[in-house]
């Protein structure tokens, strides 16, 4: 089976999220993760959408044409951080998703490219994420779209309780 064209982007809109889209983007990711975070999307909005606006971003891809019973067809949040590590400022992705039953349609890649474009108009070269090593999707999402591992490896550690 052939995957399903692309969307033309004269279809799909990517904005900055206002608040309005809070309950759609939350109903989204407790659709994705199986997660109700009403409160956490709450407070990404208000430190990501209403403070440090040139380093930070919170953007929705909307269409009334392709899903119109998913107001909000996908997400992505990031910004630029600098300095943590030893690392020179660049742009962090840390949120990200698309609604299932859109995917491969480019919703994604129009997402990754609308922040890559935030990220360079700022100045910003070297974009990074984390990613799950579980988590399939975003590993083969992020890598088709040209990132690979780099420099930094986590550690974590359990703490007792």
């Amino acid at each position: 089976m052939r995957d399903p064209d692309p969307i033309p982007s004269s279809k799909i809109t990517i904005r900055r999220v206002k608040e309005v889209d809070l309950d759609f983007v939350a109903e989204l990711d407790e659709r994705v993760t199986g997660h109700a975070k009403l409160d956490y999307w709450q407070d990404i909005f208000e430190r990501y959408a209403t403070r440090r606006v040139d380093q930070r971003f919170f953007l929705i891809a909307e269409s009334d044409d392709v899903a119109p019973e998913f107001p909000v067809l996908g997400y992505i949040v990031g910004e630029i951080r600098g300095w943590e590590f030893g690392s020179e400022p660049c742009g962090w992705i840390f949120a990200f998703s698309v609604e299932p039953g859109t995917r491969q349609l480019g919703i994604g890649e129009q997402l990754f490219e609308s922040m890559s474009d935030e990220f360079k108009a700022s100045g910003i070269k070297t974009m990074r994420t984390m990613v799950a090593r579980q988590n399939q999707l975003h590993m083969a999402f992020f890598r088709s779209e040209g990132m690979v591992a780099g420099p930094y490896i986590q550690l974590e550690k359990e703490l007792d309780d």
